[in-house]
């Protein structure tokens, strides 16, 4: 009898399993794969996704191609990928500025953030950090609001990506002041600016600013997360600094065009865990400012539609109009 019950769960276990699992090892590209990056060389999104690239190189033994797209907040990227072919060789890294926010600050997108794209997994979130420039004279984020308020207009604030263009907003809200917001293309430049003493600061992912950090060129001031990270303790929350609630969720992810193959959806999602879920693996991703997530497919397309309406809130509450 038992051994009638065991080899009734073994035919039917495919049936009940999910499509991840029935997809592991049943499919590997059979020619260099493009991962469209939707910002530029050097920022956080760029550096996560070439160690990703390296990583399924080895595995599958197929060149990856990293295309940066930078530009109008990640739309021209997600453009480019919605468009490819949906047989697996084009995928997106994506974060939460063209799955997110950039929906909502547009007042005609050029994409369906949902409907275009086939979720593959979350990959982590990030940690940004409130910075400035080593020659302003703070130390602390209640020094920095303090300063603003006596020169309102003056000091400035800038962006690279979706989550610099709302952090700025919200500062501003929430803080009570007036610092005056100038938006780049992509981070790099952005932060550029900020260590030549041409702008006053940014919100910064740890991914590409890190050394500046350690170097003193970049002062932090404040974690966007709600807590404080294990991953750089002495760095507090902006919301038990001067900025009560301030929350902002970075975060990336792979997805992929509709209507890719779902034997495929499920490939890509077992060969991104296995690598993810390597210890080195997440060293190296915490070393850049990164805590590493996974999940289903099922569970990233539930999560992009969640994070878009929350983004959306957040841009309202911060008075951001559509452009």
């Amino acid at each position: 009898m038992a051994l009638i019950l065991a080899r009734r769960a073994l035919l039917a276990a495919p049936l009940l399993a999910p499509a991840v699992l029935r997809a592991q090892g049943a499919w590997k590209p059979s020619r260099p794969v493009t991962m469209v990056v939707p910002f530029a060389a050097g920022s956080g999104t760029d550096t996560v996704a070439r160690m990703l690239g390296s990583l399924l190189e080895q595995d599958w033994g197929i060149q990856v191609v990293i295309d940066n797209r930078p530009g109008a907040n990640g739309a021209i990227a997600a453009v480019a990928a919605a468009r490819a072919a949906p047989d697996g060789h084009t995928v997106m890294i994506t974060t939460n500025s063209p799955h997110g926010a950039t929906p909502a600050l547009m007042k005609r997108p050029t994409y369906d953030a949902v409907a275009d794209f086939s979720p593959l997994s979350r990959m982590g979130t990030y940690i940004f950090v409130f910075a400035v420039n080593d020659q302003v004279p703070v130390r602390s984020m209640q020094e920095f609001l303090a300063l603003a308020k006596t020169q309102p207009g003056q000091l400035t604030c800038a962006s690279g990506n979706t989550t610099g263009v709302v952090g700025a907003a919200m500062l501003n809200r929430i803080g009570g002041i007036d610092v005056t917001h100038v938006p780049y293309r992509s981070s790099p430049p952005a932060m550029t600016d900020v260590i030549a003493g041409r702008v006053t600061s940014m919100f910064a992912d740890v991914a590409s600013s890190r050394a500046f950090l350690q170097e003193g060129r970049l002062k932090p001031l404040g974690i966007t997360s709600a807590q404080r990270t294990p991953l750089f303790p002495d760095w507090p929350a902006l919301s038990e600094v001067g900025l009560p609630g301030f929350e902002m969720l970075s975060w990336m992810g792979a997805v992929g065009p509709a209507r890719m193959p779902e034997e495929v959806v499920g490939a890509w999602n077992a060969a991104i865990r296995k690598v993810w879920d390597r210890p080195e693996t997440v060293r190296r991703l915490g070393e850049v400012g990164i805590e590493k997530v996974t999940t289903t497919p099922a569970e990233f397309g539930a999560f992009i539609r969640q994070q878009i309406a929350f983004w959306g809130e957040q841009a309202r509450a911060a008075g951001i109009e559509p452009e």
